[in-house]
């Protein structure tokens, strides 16, 4: 008669094949993760879409200075000269709803503690008025003939900040869709290069990610012509 294991064979046995068990587990997730990562495999590219248009709107601030020693006379001064800028700019085309006139800055130079002792003229003024029309072309062949109003005794500022000139691109949302489109086409080109490279297959988009669009001009001589520019970062699956 053929005698039992004893209890410490049992659990010697027993504890093998647990073993045996969780090895062959082991191997088989680890096929698994490596099959998935196999899976995963992926490129990243980024698609650049670039082009130019002319603005549309431009904003035209036309800046003059005056001076005089009684504050009455400078402001008919100021007057006089917002009348005559007004008729320049309606003779040219330009519409009264697009002229703006903002209050003048005025200056007491006997009152400012810090200004000269000796100042010629007691009073000085800053005055602006502001052309913002869509006619581009229009407003910046007046840019040229502004001496004429100088020949009249106005005394234009010009080359500080408040008197910049600012083009402006409106029509964003109706060029968005075909560049969108573009810069996708540029990155699905470079990753199909890629994919030939390596002797892949370019699949299916994994991520897509559109960057933000940039205005901005063209150049410093010509600030009425806009560059407009989006990058589109897109990841595709790879396969053997």
């Amino acid at each position: 008669m053929q005698q039992s294991q004893s209890p410490a064979n049992q659990a010697f046995i027993l504890g093998f094949f647990i073993f045996l068990g969780l090895a062959s587990l082991g191997f088989f997730i680890t096929q698994a993760t490596l099959d998935f990562k196999s899976f995963e495999r992926s490129v990243r590219v980024k698609g650049l879409s670039e082009r130019e248009y002319p603005a549309d709107i431009v904003i035209w601030p036309i800046q003059f200075v005056a001076a005089d020693n009684k504050l009455t006379r400078l402001y008919d001064t100021i007057e006089k000269n917002n009348a005559k800028i007004r008729a320049f700019l309606l003779l040219n085309g330009i519409t009264d709803e697009e002229i703006s006139f903002s209050p003048p800055m005025i200056v007491d130079r006997v009152a400012n503690q810090y200004g000269p002792q000796r100042a010629e003229f007691r009073y000085s003024a800053t005055q602006t008025v502001t052309v913002y029309s869509k006619q581009v072309k229009k407003v910046r062949s007046l840019m040229n003939k502004l001496s004429e109003l100088g020949k009249q005794g106005i005394a234009f500022t010009a080359g500080d900040y408040q008197s910049q000139v600012n083009y402006l691109f409106t029509r964003l949302n109706q060029i968005k869709p075909a560049m969108i489109a573009e810069a996708t086409t540029k990155a699905r080109e470079v990753a199909q290069k890629f994919a030939e490279d390596s002797n892949s297959l370019l699949g299916k988009i994994k991520t897509a990610s559109q960057g933000r669009f940039s205005i901005s001009p063209r150049d410093q001589n010509n600030p009425h012509i806009k560059k407009i520019r989006v990058v589109s970062t897109i990841e595709y699956y790879l396969s053997d």
